[in-house]
């Protein structure tokens, strides 16, 4: 836990990063702060204190306190030879084999990772983008929180291009943001999962998406897609769609809800938003004694490490995770190093047929 005189430097220093108070503005005096903070006269001297220590904030005597020039005193990002990595999360699923990749890479060219982790929080992205600024790096490869709601870190993003940091996007990008991305053909991944379930014969087929991240939003466009490409069944198509900060019991309760309707009217199979969901949905599945595929068949998407020893083996949408992260390292250091006609790269979904969908 913060101590006061923290809690206090590190909002006068947020403020700072992102521009509410510029270079050579006159802070708030002591007691103006005071009052903010409603904390003591000690605890704002100490705060400043550290701030003019790290060269935030200068005094002049009898006249107030100021901005002093941070960026030209920090300036020196691109000699630390250090990569900044955020992440959505970090300990699980697919991100492992993401930043072995790129960390395999760009060691080979002398730099070193820094990792800081999101929980797909939009607070906990400021929060990791303002460390990463203060921290040096020479470029920074972030996998967007909640990319498909408004990016209330905006500001923070143009100030590390305003001074000159090298960004990079991984699995999703801000549409607001004209930054370089790596990412999956989503859209296409959501198509040809639906499509493979029509062509087995599926027609009552129950979408699960997060719509909070871009991902789960192209996915659930391409499944929708899907359907109207075979309108005779757009009738038959359900959706649940949900958000991180959503109650996943109540989700899984609707789910349950959907199985449980006589034969004729429950889905014969689900698509879900990725394998950590289709792995949950099909221990929901056998908890209400229906079997996987006979009863419901049920896809996935990015092809996590343990779809293939689950029983039944989960099909899945591949997701290049180590090449993603090769190619996330090379992409950053052509960015540092100026190179020209970099394009952004989009990998092409590939469907991995295992048992977990049946021909009907």
């Amino acid at each position: 836990m913060e101590n006061k005189y923290e809690v206090v430097e590190h909002d006068i220093k947020e403020k700072i990063l992102s521009g509410v108070y510029k270079v050579n503005d006159r802070l708030p005096t002591e007691s103006e702060l005071m009052k903010t903070y409603n904390v003591s006269r000690y605890t704002i001297r100490h705060a400043i204190g550290e701030l003019e220590n790290d060269h935030y904030v200068y005094r002049i005597q009898g006249g107030g306190m100021f901005v002093d020039d941070w960026q030209k005193i920090n300036d020196a990002p691109l000699k630390s030879k250090v990569i900044g990595v955020i992440t959505t999360h970090i300990a699980d699923y697919i991100f492992p084999n993401i930043i072995a990749g790129i960390d395999r890479y760009i060691s080979n060219s002398g730099y070193s990772i820094l990792i800081s982790n999101t929980q797909n929080n939009p607070e906990k992205e400021r929060q990791s983008l303002l460390k990463m600024m203060d921290s040096g790096i020479s470029g920074l490869i972030v996998e967007p929180t909640q990319s498909a709601l408004s990016n209330i870190n905006k500001d923070i993003y143009m100030k590390l291009k305003d001074l000159g940091i090298p960004i990079l996007f991984i699995n999703a990008h801000y549409s607001d943001l004209e930054i370089p991305y790596i990412e999956m053909n989503d859209f296409e991944g959501g198509r040809i999962a639906t499509d493979i379930l029509f062509d087995y014969g599926h027609q009552k087929i129950l979408g699960l998406f997060k719509i909070d991240d871009s991902q789960g939003v192209h996915r659930m466009n391409g499944y929708i897609n899907s359907y109207r490409n075979h309108s005779d069944y757009s009738l038959l198509s359900e959706m649940i769609m949900y958000q991180s900060s959503d109650n996943m019991h109540a989700i899984f309760k609707r789910i349950e809800n959907a199985l449980l309707m006589n034969e004729n009217e429950r889905p014969t199979a689900i698509l879900c938003y990725n394998d950590q969901l289709a792995i949950q949905v099909m221990d929901l599945v056998r908890s209400l004694s229906l079997k996987i595929p006979e009863d419901i068949s049920i896809i996935g998407f990015d092809n996590y490490q343990l779809s293939q020893y689950i029983s039944p083996k989960l099909t899945t949408i591949e997701h290049p995770k180590e090449k993603m992260g090769h190619d996330a390292g090379k992409m950053i250091l052509d960015i540092i190093e100026e190179k020209q006609d970099l394009d952004n790269i989009i990998y092409e979904p590939e469907l991995i047929i295992r048992n977990s969908v049946l021909k009907k």
